[in-house]
């Protein structure tokens, strides 16, 4: 059947990692070596005019960070890869949480020098919640860092993870050679061809044996000493184990000069987890193989193109056969849809799809009826479980430079909230004046404030407020009342209408949980 055979087909992963990493070089790489781009742009000329090729935002192109999403989907050895490439900004943390709903697979890249850093480790554990298998790249072996077995040992028990080397490093910093195959003993020999990485390089194979003369006999020594020492007590690769997230198969590397971005990509093309099954709200398994169409929607941009203000949804294809312009029902509103114009994505690049399958990820024009977490559907209403929001814990409000641009504002942050850039918030007695401002890390109102500027040509000065909690607020009618007639609450709305608390201290949520019979408050908003 074409369905099964082309689900089989995908492979859907996203890159996590601690912020200067290397996740955007890495991404570009792996282009690179499937022969998606033929010449990577180093991402230390974001000063020029050559930008990494998934960091597209104007913000991204001058800072060189990475504060979006992007979606990559290219082919290798048959495979159709589908690559999620994250912020890696702590302050952008949400888009991260959304976009692993979305895979199947997570690689976890490392710097060396630095072992298991906070980010890393927080990343990892919304990967062991979704039970996302992880594979293990240890980047920047260029640079001194530390010992391979030292590092190992850190991941292992930072994490409490299992650790399988499927190869290792032929030293490091300037004396990083190449890498020996852990199972094969065979060593693969990376040539630096003065490119500065922006070329594929030259590599040699011969058996581990015949590499003293070229690593000098020290080296040899202790690599040797390594190896014997995984073979007695290292993890031995577990492919069950690896896809039920309980073991992460490691590779080394730099993506900066290229060096072990190969064998790495092989991998994931042959190994990384297929499309998985997904449950609906009322406990119920689609399987990829399901001949209904379904899918969700886990992040939306707007402006993608700002001359044509267009408005995309990306969506994950769970089961099925998505087709052009086919009418599919959204869940959440029981409205019919027509999928025009769907398109698949290399960056900026676009181009129409006809046909997706499960593990695609697909952009949709959307004209305002779709929002982050929805599912639709062939064939009647269905619901996936949903992407929650989190609690925000930064707050402000924008004071507009010029009172005739109040519309602009309006529309750019009402599109940008459904983004999920910031959270809007107001108060019942002046509506949808005045939106107090919520987001997770306080960078998301710089880019907030830069794109109302560059996007919908709106100049304005944000304010902090003092708040430091938000909570949504649940429970009994009267509790809710309670809160309301207190002069130190502040109650406001959400944009779905629903009940949200702001207070400027703990104390505060406890006083009220403690005070208002039958209260309940949510740090994530309730399903």
């Amino acid at each position: 059947m074409n369905l099964e055979k082309e689900a089989a087909r995908r492979r859907t992963f996203a890159i996590i990692s601690h912020p200067d990493a290397g996740k955007t070089t890495l991404t570009e790489k792996l282009l690179l070596y499937a022969n998606a781009i033929h010449l990577a742009g180093s991402v230390k000329a974001k000063k020029t005019s050559r930008h990494a090729v998934s960091d597209w935002m104007k913000m991204e192109q001058e800072r060189g960070i990475s504060v979006t999403s992007s979606v990559l989907q290219f082919e290798h050895l048959g495979r159709v890869l589908n690559l999620l490439d994250t912020p890696g900004h702590a302050d952008f943390s949400e888009d991260t949480y959304r976009t692993l709903a979305a895979v199947d697979s997570a690689v976890m890249l490392m710097d060396h020098s630095k072992g298991v850093e906070p980010r890393t480790k927080k990343l990892f554990d919304v990967c062991r919640m979704r039970k996302v298998p992880v594979v293990t790249f240890m980047n920047k072996l260029d640079r001194a860092g530390l010992e391979p077995l030292e590092l190992v040992d850190d991941v292992s028990e930072q994490l409490n993870l299992r650790v399988a080397p499927i190869n290792w490093p032929l030293g490091m910093g300037r004396n990083f050679k190449g890498v020996v195959d852990i199972h094969t003993r065979e060593v693969t020999l990376f040539e630096s061809n003065q490119s500065h990485g922006m070329q594929i390089v030259e590599s040699s194979k011969m058996p581990f044996s015949e590499v003293e003369p070229i690593i000098g006999a020290s080296q040899f020594e202790k690599i040797s000493e390594e190896l014997e020492l995984l073979s007695e007590a290292g993890e031995r690769y577990d492919h069950d184990a690896f896809l039920a997230g309980e073991l992460s198969p490691c590779f080394w590397g730099s993506a900066m000069s290229n060096f072990g971005i190969e064998m790495l990509l092989e991998f994931l093309a042959g190994k990384a987890a297929p499309p998985g099954a997904r449950r609906t709200e009322d406990d119920a398994e689609i399987v990829p193989g399901h001949d209904r169409f379904t899918g969700f929607v886990f992040k939306i941009q707007a402006n993608m193109n700002p001359r044509h203000r267009d408005r995309v949804a990306f969506m994950r294809v769970v089961s099925g056969e998505f087709e052009r312009d086919m009418d599919v029902t959204i869940g959440r509103s029981g409205q019919t849809m027509r999928m025009a114009r769907p398109q698949s994505f290399m960056a900026q690049d676009r181009s129409l799809v006809q046909t997706a399958y499960p593990g695609d990820i697909i952009g949709i024009h959307d004209p305002g009826k779709l929002r982050v977490g929805d599912t639709v559907s062939q064939k009647g209403k269905l619901r996936f479980a949903g992407i929650p929001r989190f609690a925000p814990e930064h707050f402000g409000q924008l004071r507009l430079k010029d009172p005739m641009k109040r519309k602009q504002l309006d529309t750019g942050l009402e599109q940008l909230a459904h983004e999920g850039v910031i959270q809007l918030f107001f108060r019942p007695d002046t509506g949808r004046q005045s939106a107090y401002l919520g987001a997770v890390g306080m960078l998301q109102f710089e880019v907030l404030r830069e794109r109302l500027k560059n996007e919908y040509n709106v100049n304005a000065v944000f304010e902090s407020l003092p708040f430091k909690y938000a909570r949504w607020i649940g429970g009994s009618p009267e509790a809710l009342a309670w809160l309301k007639r207190g002069a130190s609450f502040h109650v406001l709305e959400d944009r779905n209408g629903d009940p949200v608390l702001l207070t400027e201290s703990e104390w505060g949520i406890n006083y009220a949980l403690e005070n208002a019979k039958g209260l309940e408050l949510y740090d994530v908003e309730p399903l």
